[in-house]
Protein backbone atom coordinates (compact mmCIF):
# COMPACT_ATOMS: atom_id res chain seq x y z
CA UNK A 1 0.00 0.00 0.00
CA UNK A 2 0.62 3.41 -0.48
CA UNK A 3 2.83 4.88 2.64
CA UNK A 4 1.41 8.44 2.46
CA UNK A 5 -0.33 11.10 5.06
CA UNK A 6 -3.83 12.29 3.97
CA UNK A 7 -5.78 15.24 5.42
CA UNK A 8 -7.13 12.77 8.52
CA UNK A 9 -3.57 12.78 9.87
CA UNK A 10 -3.40 17.05 10.25
CA UNK A 11 -5.07 19.79 11.81
CA UNK A 12 -5.32 22.42 9.09
CA UNK A 13 -8.10 24.76 11.41
CA UNK A 14 -6.85 28.47 11.09
CA UNK A 15 -4.11 27.28 9.34
CA UNK A 16 -2.71 28.46 5.76
CA UNK A 17 -3.30 25.12 3.69
CA UNK A 18 -1.39 25.45 0.28
CA UNK A 19 -3.42 23.15 -1.81
CA UNK A 20 -2.07 21.95 -5.52
CA UNK A 21 -4.47 20.78 -7.72
CA UNK A 22 -5.24 20.00 -11.53
CA UNK A 23 -7.15 22.67 -12.64
CA UNK A 24 -6.39 21.83 -16.38
CA UNK A 25 -9.16 22.05 -19.07
CA UNK A 26 -10.14 21.78 -22.51
CA UNK A 27 -10.51 25.60 -23.27
CA UNK A 28 -11.51 26.90 -26.40
CA UNK A 29 -9.38 28.46 -28.83
CA UNK A 30 -11.26 31.34 -30.11
CA UNK A 31 -13.04 32.22 -27.04
CA UNK A 32 -10.99 31.13 -24.52
CA UNK A 33 -13.62 29.75 -22.35
CA UNK A 34 -13.01 26.84 -20.37
CA UNK A 35 -15.72 24.07 -22.14
CA UNK A 36 -15.69 21.38 -19.36
CA UNK A 37 -15.20 21.98 -15.55
CA UNK A 38 -14.94 18.22 -14.45
CA UNK A 39 -11.67 18.51 -12.73
CA UNK A 40 -12.24 21.91 -10.91
CA UNK A 41 -15.77 19.91 -9.71
CA UNK A 42 -13.81 17.23 -9.32
CA UNK A 43 -11.26 19.40 -6.28
CA UNK A 44 -13.82 21.33 -5.55
CA UNK A 45 -16.45 18.58 -4.17
CA UNK A 46 -13.69 17.08 -2.26
CA UNK A 47 -10.37 18.59 -0.80
CA UNK A 48 -11.13 22.50 -1.20
CA UNK A 49 -14.85 22.52 0.26
CA UNK A 50 -13.06 19.69 3.06
CA UNK A 51 -10.62 22.17 4.05
CA UNK A 52 -12.70 25.20 3.87
CA UNK A 53 -15.14 23.40 6.34
CA UNK A 54 -12.65 22.75 8.78
CA UNK A 55 -11.53 26.60 9.20
CA UNK A 56 -8.33 26.16 6.64
CA UNK A 57 -7.35 29.28 4.98
CA UNK A 58 -7.17 27.49 2.17
CA UNK A 59 -4.73 29.14 -1.11
CA UNK A 60 -5.14 27.09 -4.44
CA UNK A 61 -2.28 26.47 -6.94
CA UNK A 62 -3.04 25.04 -10.35
CA UNK A 63 -1.75 25.40 -14.54
CA UNK A 64 -3.60 25.79 -16.91
CA UNK A 65 -2.04 24.96 -20.57
CA UNK A 66 1.46 25.34 -21.58
CA UNK A 67 3.53 28.73 -22.31
CA UNK A 68 2.92 29.45 -25.52
CA UNK A 69 -0.46 27.29 -26.27
CA UNK A 70 -3.78 28.81 -27.06
CA UNK A 71 -4.97 26.92 -23.95
CA UNK A 72 -2.26 29.24 -21.66
CA UNK A 73 -4.92 31.48 -19.79
CA UNK A 74 -5.21 33.06 -16.20
CA UNK A 75 -7.08 31.26 -13.28
CA UNK A 76 -9.66 33.99 -13.18
CA UNK A 77 -13.03 32.00 -14.64
CA UNK A 78 -11.05 28.65 -13.07
CA UNK A 79 -11.89 30.63 -9.82
CA UNK A 80 -15.53 31.64 -10.88
CA UNK A 81 -16.19 28.58 -11.50
CA UNK A 82 -15.04 26.84 -8.23
CA UNK A 83 -17.46 29.49 -6.65
CA UNK A 84 -20.45 28.06 -8.63
CA UNK A 85 -19.26 24.95 -7.43
CA UNK A 86 -19.34 25.39 -3.90
CA UNK A 87 -21.71 28.05 -3.82
CA UNK A 88 -20.04 30.41 -1.89
CA UNK A 89 -17.46 33.29 -3.12
CA UNK A 90 -13.66 32.46 -3.80
CA UNK A 91 -10.59 35.24 -4.14
CA UNK A 92 -8.60 35.40 -7.37
CA UNK A 93 -5.77 36.98 -7.29
CA UNK A 94 -3.84 37.66 -10.81
CA UNK A 95 -0.32 36.75 -9.58
CA UNK A 96 1.70 33.42 -8.70
CA UNK A 97 4.07 34.55 -5.83
CA UNK A 98 5.15 38.35 -5.93
CA UNK A 99 3.89 40.91 -3.48
CA UNK A 100 0.22 40.84 -4.66
CA UNK A 101 0.04 36.85 -4.08
CA UNK A 102 1.71 37.53 -0.69
CA UNK A 103 -0.42 40.07 0.78
CA UNK A 104 -3.69 38.26 -0.79
CA UNK A 105 -2.85 35.24 1.14
CA UNK A 106 -1.73 37.00 4.62
CA UNK A 107 -5.29 38.40 4.46
CA UNK A 108 -7.26 35.08 4.11
CA UNK A 109 -9.84 34.64 7.33
CA UNK A 110 -10.47 30.93 8.13
CA UNK A 111 -12.37 28.95 5.74
CA UNK A 112 -12.11 31.57 2.49
CA UNK A 113 -10.79 30.44 -0.22
CA UNK A 114 -8.23 31.72 -2.81
CA UNK A 115 -7.01 31.10 -6.16
CA UNK A 116 -3.33 32.35 -7.43
CA UNK A 117 -3.03 32.88 -10.96
CA UNK A 118 -1.37 30.34 -13.28
CA UNK A 119 1.65 28.71 -11.68
CA UNK A 120 2.89 27.92 -15.23
CA UNK A 121 3.90 31.68 -14.90
CA UNK A 122 6.98 30.91 -13.05
CA UNK A 123 9.53 30.42 -15.09
CA UNK A 124 10.88 27.71 -13.47
CA UNK A 125 7.96 25.65 -12.79
CA UNK A 126 8.21 23.20 -15.88
CA UNK A 127 11.87 22.26 -14.94
CA UNK A 128 12.39 18.67 -13.96
CA UNK A 129 14.14 18.89 -10.89
CA UNK A 130 14.37 17.08 -7.20
CA UNK A 131 12.02 17.93 -4.08
CA UNK A 132 15.58 19.67 -2.14
CA UNK A 133 16.00 21.57 -5.78
CA UNK A 134 13.11 23.35 -6.36
CA UNK A 135 12.61 23.91 -2.46
CA UNK A 136 15.24 26.62 -3.29
CA UNK A 137 12.82 28.11 -6.10
CA UNK A 138 11.47 31.34 -6.12
CA UNK A 139 8.17 29.99 -6.26
CA UNK A 140 8.93 27.71 -2.96
CA UNK A 141 11.12 30.40 -1.03
CA UNK A 142 8.17 33.14 -1.57
CA UNK A 143 5.12 30.81 -0.46
CA UNK A 144 6.01 28.13 1.95
CA UNK A 145 7.03 30.36 4.48
CA UNK A 146 3.40 31.83 4.74
CA UNK A 147 1.90 28.21 4.90
CA UNK A 148 1.59 25.55 7.46
CA UNK A 149 0.74 22.21 5.58
CA UNK A 150 0.88 21.28 1.62
CA UNK A 151 -1.58 19.35 0.25
CA UNK A 152 -1.02 17.65 -3.30
CA UNK A 153 -4.24 16.65 -4.67
CA UNK A 154 -3.00 16.89 -8.58
CA UNK A 155 -2.44 13.12 -8.79
CA UNK A 156 -2.74 13.82 -12.76
CA UNK A 157 0.28 16.13 -12.71
CA UNK A 158 1.68 13.48 -10.38
CA UNK A 159 4.09 12.58 -13.33
CA UNK A 160 5.80 15.62 -13.65
CA UNK A 161 8.73 16.88 -10.79
CA UNK A 162 7.51 20.33 -11.29
CA UNK A 163 8.15 22.91 -8.73
CA UNK A 164 4.53 23.17 -7.44
CA UNK A 165 4.59 19.26 -7.53
CA UNK A 166 7.68 18.55 -4.94
CA UNK A 167 9.00 21.72 -3.99
CA UNK A 168 6.51 22.18 -1.14
CA UNK A 169 6.93 18.71 0.05
CA UNK A 170 10.92 19.09 0.99
CA UNK A 171 9.79 22.17 3.21
CA UNK A 172 6.37 21.80 4.96
CA UNK A 173 4.50 18.88 6.33
CA UNK A 174 3.04 17.17 3.34
CA UNK A 175 -0.38 15.36 2.90
CA UNK A 176 -2.46 13.85 -0.25
CA UNK A 177 -5.53 15.30 -1.28
CA UNK A 178 -8.84 13.33 -1.33
CA UNK A 179 -8.42 12.88 -5.24
CA UNK A 180 -5.09 11.76 -5.22
CA UNK A 181 -5.95 9.43 -1.98
CA UNK A 182 -8.80 8.02 -4.27
CA UNK A 183 -6.82 7.93 -7.35
CA UNK A 184 -3.63 5.76 -5.41
CA UNK A 185 -5.90 3.30 -3.46
CA UNK A 186 -8.14 2.40 -6.38
CA UNK A 187 -4.75 2.11 -8.71
CA UNK A 188 -3.01 0.05 -5.88
CA UNK A 189 -6.38 -2.30 -6.35
CA UNK A 190 -5.76 -3.18 -9.56
CA UNK A 191 -1.71 -3.25 -9.93
CA UNK A 192 -0.40 -4.47 -6.32
CA UNK A 193 -2.73 -6.87 -5.53
CA UNK A 194 -5.54 -7.50 -7.57
CA UNK A 195 -8.89 -10.04 -7.22
CA UNK A 196 -7.78 -12.76 -9.79
CA UNK A 197 -8.54 -13.74 -12.50
CA UNK A 198 -7.88 -9.85 -14.01
CA UNK A 199 -8.32 -8.44 -17.10
CA UNK A 200 -6.49 -5.17 -18.43
CA UNK A 201 -8.65 -3.87 -21.74
CA UNK A 202 -6.67 -1.88 -23.94
CA UNK A 203 -8.03 -0.11 -26.72
CA UNK A 204 -7.40 3.92 -28.14
CA UNK A 205 -5.79 5.45 -30.74
CA UNK A 206 -2.98 6.20 -28.66
CA UNK A 207 -1.28 2.69 -29.02
CA UNK A 208 2.50 4.07 -28.40
CA UNK A 209 2.12 2.96 -24.41
CA UNK A 210 0.29 -0.16 -24.68
CA UNK A 211 3.61 -2.91 -25.34
CA UNK A 212 5.06 -1.37 -22.41
CA UNK A 213 1.57 -1.18 -19.91
CA UNK A 214 1.28 -4.66 -21.51
CA UNK A 215 4.63 -6.38 -20.78
CA UNK A 216 4.42 -5.03 -17.18
CA UNK A 217 1.12 -6.35 -16.17
CA UNK A 218 1.57 -9.81 -17.77
CA UNK A 219 5.51 -10.18 -16.62
CA UNK A 220 4.52 -9.00 -12.75
CA UNK A 221 1.86 -11.26 -13.05
CA UNK A 222 -0.73 -8.76 -12.46
CA UNK A 223 -2.82 -9.48 -15.18
CA UNK A 224 -3.89 -12.93 -16.29
CA UNK A 225 -5.54 -11.78 -19.83
CA UNK A 226 -5.11 -8.36 -21.97
CA UNK A 227 -7.50 -7.76 -24.25
CA UNK A 228 -7.46 -5.52 -27.54
CA UNK A 229 -8.90 -3.46 -29.17
CA UNK A 230 -9.02 0.29 -31.18
CA UNK A 231 -5.93 0.82 -32.53
CA UNK A 232 -3.80 -0.97 -30.08
CA UNK A 233 -5.49 -4.05 -31.87
CA UNK A 234 -4.38 -3.20 -35.00
CA UNK A 235 -0.92 -2.99 -34.20
CA UNK A 236 -1.51 -6.81 -31.96
CA UNK A 237 -3.18 -7.84 -35.11
CA UNK A 238 0.21 -6.82 -37.10
CA UNK A 239 2.47 -8.62 -35.05
CA UNK A 240 0.55 -11.62 -35.17
CA UNK A 241 1.48 -11.50 -38.87
CA UNK A 242 -2.08 -10.12 -39.71
CA UNK A 243 -1.82 -7.75 -43.20
CA UNK A 244 -4.21 -5.31 -42.58
CA UNK A 245 -5.16 -4.10 -45.55
CA UNK A 246 -3.30 -0.59 -47.70
CA UNK A 247 -4.92 1.97 -45.72
CA UNK A 248 -4.66 0.32 -42.25
CA UNK A 249 -0.55 -0.35 -42.46
CA UNK A 250 -0.72 3.41 -44.06
CA UNK A 251 -2.12 4.74 -40.99
CA UNK A 252 -0.07 2.68 -38.84
CA UNK A 253 3.49 3.48 -40.75
CA UNK A 254 2.27 7.14 -40.16
CA UNK A 255 1.73 7.21 -36.69
CA UNK A 256 5.26 6.14 -36.32
CA UNK A 257 3.76 2.62 -34.32
CA UNK A 258 5.12 -0.47 -36.05
CA UNK A 259 8.37 0.28 -34.00
CA UNK A 260 6.18 -1.79 -31.49
CA UNK A 261 5.19 -4.82 -33.64
CA UNK A 262 9.31 -6.93 -33.00
CA UNK A 263 8.30 -5.82 -28.88
CA UNK A 264 4.69 -7.39 -29.39
CA UNK A 265 5.90 -10.62 -30.97
CA UNK A 266 8.46 -11.43 -28.17
CA UNK A 267 5.86 -10.48 -25.77
CA UNK A 268 3.02 -12.80 -27.39
CA UNK A 269 5.67 -15.80 -27.66
CA UNK A 270 6.41 -15.54 -23.77
CA UNK A 271 2.61 -14.83 -23.10
CA UNK A 272 1.26 -17.11 -25.56
CA UNK A 273 -2.19 -17.42 -24.24
CA UNK A 274 -3.22 -14.29 -22.20
CA UNK A 275 -2.80 -11.49 -24.83
CA UNK A 276 -6.16 -11.16 -27.49
CA UNK A 277 -6.31 -10.04 -30.46
CA UNK A 278 -9.59 -9.27 -32.60
CA UNK A 279 -11.20 -12.39 -34.51
CA UNK A 280 -12.99 -9.99 -36.92
CA UNK A 281 -13.11 -6.48 -37.56
CA UNK A 282 -15.40 -3.98 -38.59
CA UNK A 283 -14.60 -1.82 -41.73
CA UNK A 284 -16.24 0.70 -43.43
CA UNK A 285 -18.04 0.19 -47.24
CA UNK A 286 -19.77 3.48 -48.64
CA UNK A 287 -20.55 4.82 -44.70
CA UNK A 288 -21.89 1.79 -43.61
CA UNK A 289 -21.11 -1.12 -41.38
CA UNK A 290 -19.12 -4.48 -42.71
CA UNK A 291 -17.59 -7.05 -41.00
CA UNK A 292 -14.84 -9.12 -41.49
CA UNK A 293 -13.30 -12.18 -39.89
CA UNK A 294 -9.21 -11.64 -39.48
CA UNK A 295 -8.60 -14.89 -41.96
CA UNK A 296 -10.07 -12.71 -44.49
CA UNK A 297 -7.83 -9.73 -44.39
CA UNK A 298 -5.96 -7.08 -46.23
CA UNK A 299 -8.79 -5.09 -46.98
CA UNK A 300 -9.00 -2.05 -48.88
CA UNK A 301 -11.29 -0.24 -46.68
CA UNK A 302 -10.36 1.17 -42.99
CA UNK A 303 -10.88 -0.38 -40.02
CA UNK A 304 -12.95 1.33 -37.40
CA UNK A 305 -13.81 -1.34 -34.78
CA UNK A 306 -14.27 -4.75 -33.68
CA UNK A 307 -16.75 -7.59 -34.52
CA UNK A 308 -19.35 -9.52 -33.63
CA UNK A 309 -17.18 -12.61 -32.40
CA UNK A 310 -14.72 -10.91 -30.80
CA UNK A 311 -17.12 -8.95 -28.92
CA UNK A 312 -18.56 -12.77 -27.58
CA UNK A 313 -15.04 -13.90 -27.03
CA UNK A 314 -13.86 -10.72 -24.91
CA UNK A 315 -17.04 -10.77 -23.26
CA UNK A 316 -16.51 -14.31 -21.62
CA UNK A 317 -13.12 -13.38 -20.13
CA UNK A 318 -14.58 -10.45 -19.00
CA UNK A 319 -17.64 -11.95 -17.23
CA UNK A 320 -14.97 -14.29 -15.14
CA UNK A 321 -12.90 -11.59 -14.16
CA UNK A 322 -12.48 -10.15 -10.60
CA UNK A 323 -10.70 -6.85 -11.51
CA UNK A 324 -10.96 -4.79 -14.89
CA UNK A 325 -8.73 -2.01 -15.91
CA UNK A 326 -10.01 -0.53 -19.25
CA UNK A 327 -7.94 2.23 -21.21
CA UNK A 328 -9.31 3.02 -24.42
CA UNK A 329 -12.75 1.95 -26.64
CA UNK A 330 -12.94 -0.74 -29.53
CA UNK A 331 -13.34 1.93 -32.06
CA UNK A 332 -14.25 5.15 -33.87
CA UNK A 333 -17.36 5.23 -31.29
CA UNK A 334 -18.02 9.17 -32.29
CA UNK A 335 -19.40 7.19 -35.49
CA UNK A 336 -22.70 5.54 -34.44
CA UNK A 337 -21.81 2.74 -37.13
CA UNK A 338 -18.97 1.54 -34.82
CA UNK A 339 -19.85 2.12 -31.56
CA UNK A 340 -21.38 -1.74 -31.40
CA UNK A 341 -17.40 -2.76 -29.74
CA UNK A 342 -16.86 0.04 -27.88
CA UNK A 343 -20.87 -0.60 -26.69
CA UNK A 344 -20.90 -3.76 -26.00
CA UNK A 345 -17.35 -4.24 -24.13
CA UNK A 346 -18.01 -1.19 -21.98
CA UNK A 347 -21.49 -2.67 -21.01
CA UNK A 348 -20.26 -5.84 -20.08
CA UNK A 349 -17.72 -4.22 -17.58
CA UNK A 350 -20.51 -1.54 -16.34
CA UNK A 351 -22.19 -4.74 -15.38
CA UNK A 352 -19.52 -7.33 -14.09
CA UNK A 353 -19.34 -7.41 -10.44
CA UNK A 354 -15.47 -7.15 -10.74
CA UNK A 355 -13.95 -4.51 -9.47
CA UNK A 356 -13.58 -2.06 -12.90
CA UNK A 357 -11.17 0.66 -13.01
CA UNK A 358 -11.25 3.33 -16.37
CA UNK A 359 -9.13 5.79 -17.40
CA UNK A 360 -8.30 8.53 -20.35
CA UNK A 361 -10.06 11.07 -22.24
CA UNK A 362 -11.66 9.27 -24.54
CA UNK A 363 -12.43 5.99 -22.22
CA UNK A 364 -14.61 8.74 -19.88
CA UNK A 365 -16.19 10.36 -23.26
CA UNK A 366 -17.29 6.45 -24.21
CA UNK A 367 -18.81 6.13 -20.89
CA UNK A 368 -20.45 8.99 -19.99
CA UNK A 369 -21.99 8.95 -24.12
CA UNK A 370 -23.23 5.57 -22.87
CA UNK A 371 -24.55 6.21 -19.55
CA UNK A 372 -21.97 3.89 -18.03
CA UNK A 373 -19.62 6.17 -15.85
CA UNK A 374 -21.80 5.53 -12.80
CA UNK A 375 -21.64 1.53 -13.08
CA UNK A 376 -17.52 1.65 -13.69
CA UNK A 377 -15.76 1.18 -9.70
CA UNK A 378 -13.73 4.12 -10.09
CA UNK A 379 -13.40 6.19 -13.27
CA UNK A 380 -9.51 8.31 -13.41
CA UNK A 381 -9.51 11.58 -14.47
CA UNK A 382 -5.62 11.15 -14.97
CA UNK A 383 -4.51 10.67 -18.61
CA UNK A 384 -0.03 10.59 -18.99
CA UNK A 385 0.20 10.12 -15.06
CA UNK A 386 -2.18 6.94 -14.89
CA UNK A 387 -0.46 5.72 -18.13
CA UNK A 388 3.03 5.85 -16.23
CA UNK A 389 1.68 4.20 -13.64
CA UNK A 390 0.40 1.59 -15.18
CA UNK A 391 3.26 0.70 -16.97
CA UNK A 392 4.72 0.13 -13.19
CA UNK A 393 7.05 4.17 -13.35
CA UNK A 394 7.09 5.68 -10.01
CA UNK A 395 5.46 8.81 -10.09
CA UNK A 396 7.94 12.09 -8.70
CA UNK A 397 4.69 14.00 -6.83
CA UNK A 398 3.90 10.75 -5.04
CA UNK A 399 7.21 9.50 -4.10
CA UNK A 400 7.97 13.01 -2.33
CA UNK A 401 4.75 12.36 -0.47
CA UNK A 402 5.76 9.25 0.54
CA UNK A 403 9.66 10.85 1.45
CA UNK A 404 7.32 13.75 3.15
CA UNK A 405 5.41 11.25 5.34
CA UNK A 406 8.56 9.35 6.47
CA UNK A 407 9.96 12.57 7.74
CA UNK A 408 6.52 13.07 9.81
CA UNK A 409 4.60 16.13 10.70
Amino acid sequence: MVKFLTLDDVDVKDKIVLVRVDFNSPVDPETKKVLDDTRIKAHGETTIKELAEKGAKVVVLAHQGRKGDPDFIPLKQHAEILGKVLGKPVKFVDDVYGEKAKKAIKELKSGEILVLDNVRNFAGETKEGSPEEHAKSELVQALAPLASIFVNDAFAAAHRAHASIVGFTAVLPSVAGRIMERELKSLSRVLENPEKPCVYVLGGAKADDSLEISKYVLDNKIADYVLTGGVVGHVFLVAKGYNLGAPNMKFLEEKKLMGLVPGIKELMQKHPEKIKVPADVAVEVEKKRKEVLVEKLPVDYPIFDIGTKTVEDYAKIIRSAKSIVVSGPMGVFENKEFIFGTKRIFEEIANSKAFSLAGGGHTIAALQELGLSNKISYVSTAGGALIEFLMGKKLPGVVALEKAASRKL
